[in-house]
């Protein structure tokens, strides 16, 4: 992303992946309501799916991938209309004030090809390392502490995590909810206590 000159500053790269972020999980998240919903239906359009336009590797690039983001994508999502569900409203809330930065197509394709490799659902690791990106990308961000964004580093949200020793059934809140960090070691908590019973 650093790469591509239009693209200006930190603040800039962390807006575009954060859309670009949700879209994917989004589309995984997706998969799983269509599985445990049998009502389910999208807010989003076939075509502006990420798996429709971004999943495959040699999919749109170039000026034909700009033209589509800028053209169709933000268009349609930032103007999408109230569904029956709270995703539509959620979809809307995310595009609503962001907008694609990136304007060399063949760059943008590269950042889609490795966000694809992430498996947000089914990888403990991907989601550690994923907000270890993040964070690191706050620290090199010189207003970071002065926007009041703060992380806890990964040692210490564990150690409260095994402190508190989370139970099967419980509910968990994390209300300064930033990488999620907290929140992930609880999940990690969780599944290795299903797979005790499981195997018990």
């Amino acid at each position: 992303m650093r790469k591509d000159e239009e693209v200006d500053g930190e603040a800039q790269r962390i807006s575009q992946m954060v859309w670009m972020l949700f879209m994917k999980i989004f589309a995984d998240k997706e998969d799983e309501w269509k599985k445990s919903r049998k009502t389910y239906k999208s807010p989003i359009l076939e075509k502006l799916k990420w798996q429709n336009w971004a999943a495959d590797e040699n999919g749109l690039t170039g000026d034909e991938l700009i033209t589509f983001i800028n053209d169709e994508l933000f268009p349609v999502l930032k103007t999408i209309e109230p569904t029956d569900t709270d995703q539509s409203v959620i979809v809307k809330s995310v595009f609503n004030d962001t907008y694609n930065y990136m304007k060399k197509g063949t760059l943008f394709r590269q950042v889609i090809n490795e966000i694809n490799k992430i498996d947000f659902f089914n990888n403990n690791l991907d989601r550690h390392v994923f907000n270890d990106i993040y964070e690191s990308i706050l620290k090199e961000l010189q207003s970071a502490g002065s926007s009041g964004e703060y992380n806890t580093p990964r040692a210490v949200t564990q150690f409260m995590v095994d402190m508190i020793d989370p139970q099967i059934g419980e509910s968990v809140l994390d209300p300064a909810c930033g990488t999620g960090g907290f929140l992930t070691c609880t999940l990690d908590i969780y599944q290795k206590k299903m797979d005790l019973i499981k195997v018990l």
